[in-house]
C-alpha cells in the first residue's frame, strides 16, 4: 500500500516545479511563509521545512530582512534521496533477507541439477552483464537479477523460480546503484561483484553444491549489508552501518534528502 508523502515534501515539490517551469524566474521573490501556508493549507513549520529543502538544493537563497529569492543560477544537489526511497527502505531490506534464504538453496540445487549447457549459459550471461559496467546513475542496484534468475532455473524448482520472479518488481527498481556506490569507487565495485559472481559460477560448473551455497550467501549478504549501510547513512530509524560497508560511502553527505 502506497504511503502519503509528508506535507513538506508535497509543498517543496510544488515550489520546485514552479521554479523549473519558469513561473518563478531567477531573482523572483517567493511568497511569505504566511502566504504559502494559506495557499497550501499547512502550518508555517511545514513551509519552513519545504523552503529549507529548496535552499539545500541551491534553488533559493535567503536575503536578510527581505525574504527568500529564486537563485540566479539554481544548482541541483549532486546527491539526493527521494522520500519514496526512504520510506520503502525497511521493506526493501526485509525482502532482501527473504530472497537470501531462497537463493542460497537455489544455487546449491543448480550445482546439483544443471546441465552442461545451462552452466555454460549462466557463465555467458554473467560475463555479458558484468562487462556492461554502466553509469551507476542509470542502473538499479540489482542490475544482475537476470543472472540470479538463470541460476534459479537451473535449480529445477518452479516454485523457487516463480517466487524470485514475483520479487523482481518489488526489489529491482527501488534503488539505483548510485545510492550505494561513491563515484570514485565504481570500478572497484564492479570488479568486486564480478569476483563474487565468478565464485558462484565456478562452484556451479564444478557441481559443488556446498561451495555454490557458500558463494551465493556471501554475495547476497554483501548486497544486503550495502543496502543496510545506505539506510543507516540516510538516517532511517533502526538501520545500522556495517563497518565493512562504510568505505562505500566516501563523500556521502549525511542527511541528504530530497
Amino acid at each position: 500500500m502506497s504511503r502519503r508523502k509528508p506535507l513538506s515534501t508535497v509543498v517543496s515539490e510544488s515550489l520546485t516545479e514552479r521554479i523549473a517551469s519558469g513561473e518563478w524566474a531567477p531573482g523572483a521573490q517567493l511568497p511569505t511563509e504566511a502566504e504559502l501556508g494559506a495557499e497550501f493549507q499547512v502550518s508555517r513549520t511545514v513551509v519552513r521545512e519545504a523552503v529549507a529543502r529548496l535552499r539545500s538544493a541551491g534553488l533559493v537563497v535567503p536575503q536578510q530582512g527581505r525574504g527568500v529569492f529564486v537563485s540566479e543560477a539554481p544548482q541541483p544537489q549532486s546527491f539526493s534521496i527521494s522520500e519514496e526511497v526512504l520510506q520503502t527502505l525497511p521493506e526493501t531490506i526485509a525482502l532482501l533477507e527473504l530472497r537470501l534464504s531462497v537463493e542460497v538453496e537455489a544455487a546449491g540445487l543448480c550445482a546439483e541439477r544443471r546441465t552442461d549447457a545451462e552452466a555454460a549459459a549462466i557463465r555467458a550471461l554473467m560475463e555479458q552483464i558484468d562487462a556492461t559496467r554502466a553509469d551507476p546513475a542509470a542502473v538499479p542496484i540489482h542490475y544482475d537479477y537476470d543472472f540470479h534468475l538463470s541460476i534459479a532455473r537451473g535449480a529445477r524448482n518452479e516454485l523457487m523460480l516463480s517466487f524470485l520472479e514475483y520479487l523482481r518488481p518489488l526489489i529491482v527498481q527501488r534503488l539505483q546503484l548510485k545510492h550505494i556506490v561513491a563515484a570514485e569507487l565504481t570500478d572497484r565495485y564492479y570488479a568486486r561483484i564480478h569476483g563474487e559472481h565468478d565464485q558462484i559460477v565456478a562452484a556451479i560448473e564444478a557441481g559443488n553444491p556446498a561451495a555454490a551455497r557458500k558463494a551465493m550467501r556471501a554475495h547476497l549478504v554483501n548486497s544486503l549489508e550495502r543496502v543496510r549501510a545506505f539506510a543507516a547513512a540516510a538516517g532511517v530509524a533502526g538501520a545500522r552501518m556495517p563497518a565493512s560497508a562504510q568505505t562505500l560511502f566516501t563523500g556521502f553527505p549525511p542527511g541528504s534528502r530530497q
